[in-house]
C-alpha cells in the first residue's frame, strides 16, 4: 500500500486538505478511475501546529447538532483546536471527498496524528 505523509505545520489547512483528498482518491496515479479504490494511505502529522491564515482561529465556525430543538452548538476553530485539532483536519478532508459509497472507505485510509507521526 502506497503511503503519503503530509505535515500540517507546513501549509494552510485548505491546501493540506486538497492534497490529502487528491491522494486518497488516487487522482495522482496514472491508472485513476473515479469508481475504483486505490491502495493509498495518507498520514497527516502535527495537527496541533495547524496553520490558519487571518482571523480564522476566532471567526471560523464549526457546528454540531444533537437532533433536539435548540441544541445547535457553535465552536470557533480555536475552541476546536483545544478540544481536538484532528477534528478540524478530518472535517476539511472529508468535505473534499466525493459524497458517494467510497467516502467511508477513503476516510478509513486517512490517519491524523497530533504530534510527529511514528514510523
Amino acid at each position: 500500500m502506497e503511503t503519503h505523509t503530509l505535515d500540517a505545520s507546513l501549509e494552510p489547512l485548505g491546501r493540506l486538505a486538497t492534497k490529502a483528498a487528491v491522494f486518497l482518491m488516487g487522482k495522482h496515479r496514472p491508472d485513476f478511475q473515479k469508481h475504483a479504490k486505490h491502495p493509498v494511505r495518507v498520514v497527516i502529522s502535527q495537527s496541533d501546529r495547524l496553520l490558519l491564515t487571518g482571523r480564522k482561529w476566532r471567526s471560523k465556525a464549526y457546528y454540531r447538532h444533537s437532533g433536539y430543538i435548540g441544541h445547535l452548538r457553535k465552536f470557533s476553530a480555536g475552541e476546536m483546536r483545544e478540544r481536538d485539532s484532528r477534528l478540524i483536519v478530518r472535517q476539511a478532508v472529508l468535505g473534499m471527498l466525493p459524497k458517494n459509497k467510497l467516502r467511508r472507505e477513503l476516510s478509513r485510509r486517512l490517519m491524523i496524528y497530533k504530534r510527529e507521526a511514528s514510523k
